[in-house]
């Protein structure tokens, strides 16, 4: 089950370790391609056919230490999207996953206390408003994300916030 009401969102879990790079999240060979759901048929292809199926069932992505790390490739962010993703929760990561992820409407959250407590198939829930993520009923707190962050992942992305304020600047 996923659901997204008023900043929370969440849903089944999958669990990865530290350091998944960019090249095994989206493969440099699809980049010819921006199209988040067909880049998504090839998420983290390198790992085999079952983590890509368990990823289309899991709309929360679970990571360690150093997640998006190698290429700063926009695609990494946005075939997770096209999987079904509606938020990353990791020990840490590479700041230009972060910025690529927020940049596209990717809620992407370091909360190792979090990451500590899940395991594969948790239902997770991230409130980026109020700095939680929930597992198991107990909540793990994490600084709560700025107003501008805020306001780029509720528009969908950098863009779509982008555009939305030159629209109103406009009338």
């Amino acid at each position: 089950m996923t659901t997204i009401a008023e900043n929370r969102l969440g849903g089944r879990s999958i669990v990865f370790g530290d350091s998944i790079n960019t090249d095994v999240i989206i493969p440099g060979r699809y980049l010819i391609s921006i199209d988040p759901e067909e880049l998504a048929k090839h998420a983290f292809e390198p790992l085999g056919p079952d983590i890509q199926a368990r990823l289309y069932q899991s709309p929360v992505v679970v990571a360690g230490k150093n997640f998006g790390c190698g290429s700063a490739r926009e695609q990494a962010a946005t075939c997770l999207i096209g999987a079904g993703v509606k938020a990353v929760v990791a020990r840490s990561y590479s700041r230009v996953f972060f910025r690529n992820a927020i940049n596209t409407g990717l809620v992407a959250v370091e909360c190792p206390a979090a990451v500590d407590a899940i395991t594969e198939g948790d239902e997770v829930w991230v409130d980026y408003t109020a700095g939680t993520v929930t597992v198991g009923g107990v909540a793990h707190p994490f600084a709560p994300f700025p107003d501008v962050l805020k306001e780029i992942l509720e528009a969908g992305g950098l863009v779509a916030h982008l555009m939305s304020k030159f629209a109103k600047e406009k009338s």
